[in-house]
């Protein structure tokens, strides 16, 4: 047990940086999910700014985000640990409090989604799905050119973008505040191990 342990400790201190560097980090988020948030943010800027110009390709991408949701919604329960909704609810519930307590710089560390963020997830998939759903009814003999239809898909497509504004200054402000590169994070599926920096 005792030549073991050495033979561990041996090997770890024998690693190269660059595999020390991998052990200071931990897995988070899975390749499908990282995949697909890069899809979901290309879709959202298409989509954005396709519609009355490129109508042919504003249709195309808002199935594809249609497509996109059903995943999401799918991999909640099936994806890796992060990926799941598991932890919603409790997340919800701490929103408030957890945004109150950054006024002062409190973070708290969260490997997963922290409560502003899963706000911010939760509001996101609620307007696309909405505005992908009226823009899909808008295209149809019953619904075509019924107000509220286009109403409902105009104001939910302004909040997307709002809420995709809000969310990439979230991250950018997150990642100064606990010196992290969270868009790095969303590129190789890992974060850093607290206390590591």
């Amino acid at each position: 047990m005792i030549d073991e342990a050495g033979t561990a400790a041996r090997g770890a201190s024998d690693r190269a940086p660059a595999d020390r560097a991998v052990s200071r980090t931990v897995a988070v988020w899975d390749l499908p999910l990282r995949l697909w948030h890069w899809a979901f943010a290309a879709s959202i800027l298409a989509a954005w700014f396709t519609p009355t110009v490129y109508d042919r390709l504003h249709r195309i991408v808002g199935y594809t985000v249609l497509g996109l949701l059903a995943f999401r919604l799918v991999w909640g329960f099936w994806g890796s640990r992060y990926s799941r909704f598991r932890m919603v609810g409790v997340r919800l519930r701490a929103a408030p409090r957890y945004l109150w307590n950054l006024r002062r710089g409190i973070t708290g560390r969260y490997i997963g989604l922290n409560p502003a963020g899963t706000l911010m997830l939760v509001a996101l998939l609620l307007a696309i799905a909405i505005s992908a759903i009226t823009g899909a009814m808008s295209v149809t003999v019953t619904f075509f050119g019924v107000w509220w239809v286009e109403d409902t898909h105009h104001y939910s497509s302004d909040a997307v973008i709002v809420l995709v504004v809000l969310h990439v200054v979230g991250v950018l402000l997150m990642g100064l505040l606990q010196r992290e590169n969270l868009i790095r994070a969303m590129i190789t599926g890992r974060k850093r191990i607290r206390g590591h920096h």
